[in-house]
């Protein structure tokens, strides 16, 4: 399955909720992950909150064209859940240790 971002809403800071197409939904915290040119401008806050859902490309965009892939958001909402550990490191996602 390609996995889709299928519907999202910005909560608050950088934090977004995501909907997924395997029907999976929560929530990702950006913040660490606004590194390079095309992510500066979404370091302001309400530009931030200007993200939409862009059907062509089945992921989150901005304004100014930035994206991520919705495997990374997948990653960024799951990387605690113990089931999905293996799939995250088939996909190259370094998870997290957990307790």
């Amino acid at each position: 399955m390609i996995l889709h971002v299928t519907a999202t809403k910005y909560l608050q800071g950088y934090k977004v909720h995501l909907v997924f197409n395997d029907g999976r939904q929560g929530t990702a915290d950006l913040s660490d992950s606004l590194d390079g040119p095309v992510f500066e401008p979404l370091k302001d806050k309400k530009y931030f909150a200007q993200l939409k859902l862009d059907q062509e490309l089945d992921t989150i965009t901005w304004p100014n064209g930035a994206d991520l892939a919705p495997e990374y958001l997948y990653f960024l909402a799951f990387k605690e859940d113990p089931e999905l550990q293996d799939q995250f490191q088939r996909w190259g996602y370094k998870a997290e240790q957990i307790a």
